[in-house]
């Protein structure tokens, strides 16, 4: 049988795409253009050390691990959040998940996750007594109205999101 060729999206052209929008709402690009410097993850204002912007791996290795949290203590699994600030000025950790979609895909079923992923961070960040706060990132596709139930659970689930930018006061910042 030929192989059909994907008109649709998905599969690798998804991926390149996600990765654009991922770099295109870069948590240290917005902070540098806002005013902040960034210095080995660590954010400072007029020399002042507001938080860490730590993402993925990077959760673990200069945040997590530094405080003595080992996440196999309170996880089965190692999370890796897109981006993840830590806001030591009002003890919350903002955990960003960005979301890029052009077509109906997997996507739509990892979304009510949110509540869930919320919880397996909050274990991780309550020995430091450090709020958890949960924020997707999505692209335009998600305005669309087959998504108005999703959103609203996303937000009666205690969960946030935002449309394309993050809003800086979205981290406390």
């Amino acid at each position: 049988m030929p192989r059909r060729i994907n008109t649709h999206g998905g599969g690798a052209r998804t991926n390149a795409n996600g990765l654009h929008f991922e770099q295109s709402t870069n948590l240290d690009d917005l902070l540098f253009s806002a005013g902040y410097e960034v210095v080995n993850h660590e954010v400072f204002l007029n020399d002042a050390l507001l938080g860490v912007s730590v993402p993925k791996h990077a959760l673990y290795s200069h945040f997590l691990n530094n405080h003595g949290i080992n996440y196999k203590d309170y996880n089965s699994k190692k999370w890796l959040p897109d981006e993840a600030f830590i806001n030591f000025t009002n003890n919350t950790a903002y955990i960003i998940e960005k979301k890029f979609q052009n077509s109906s895909g997997s996507v739509d079923e990892k979304l009510p996750n949110c509540d869930f992923k919320k919880r397996e961070y909050q274990k991780l960040f309550d020995p430091l007594d450090i709020h958890v706060v949960f924020i997707y990132l999505f692209n335009d596709w998600f305005k669309q109205d087959m998504y108005d139930d999703t959103l609203e659970y996303i937000e009666d689930s205690g969960c946030n999101f935002f449309f394309n930018d993050l809003p800086l006061d979205a981290i406390g910042l």
